[in-house]
């Protein structure tokens, strides 16, 4: 069983920096390919970074590329998503997926077996 449940998310002004963490209190983590996905009120759920389950294969979404980092720790059964020069526009709910079995998963929700609960991350001007 997959269960993730993320943390780090707040509130920051544009220009700072955060580092969301996603637990994954289940046995096969190594096996799953993980991504971040973000969501701001009244707009659909959007990919922002995957990872295979090596961590070396790694894309994002062009909004945030070169200011986001997505990185795993196989041993703690953790994905995190440091994300520096934040800016208002990154303001959403942040969640994390898992597809459990497979070394890459794409870029759509359907994509994705398992989800977080979300964490808030909100950006001042």
């Amino acid at each position: 069983q997959v269960q993730l449940r993320e943390s780090g998310g707040g509130l920051v002004q544009a220009g700072g920096s955060l580092r969301l963490s996603c637990a994954d209190s289940g046995r096969s983590f190594g096996s799953n390919a993980m991504g971040w996905f973000r969501q701001a009120p009244g707009k659909e759920r959007e990919f922002v970074a995957r990872i295979s389950t090596t961590g070396g294969l790694t894309s994002y979404v062009d909004s945030v590329k070169g200011r986001f980092t997505i990185s795993r720790d196989n041993a703690k059964n953790t994905v995190y998503l440091q994300m520096n020069s934040l800016k208002p526009e990154d303001t959403a709910v942040y969640y994390c997926a898992a597809k459990r079995g497979s070394y890459i998963a794409g870029v759509g929700t359907a994509d994705y077996n398992y989800w977080g609960q979300g964490t808030q991350v909100t950006v001042s001007s």
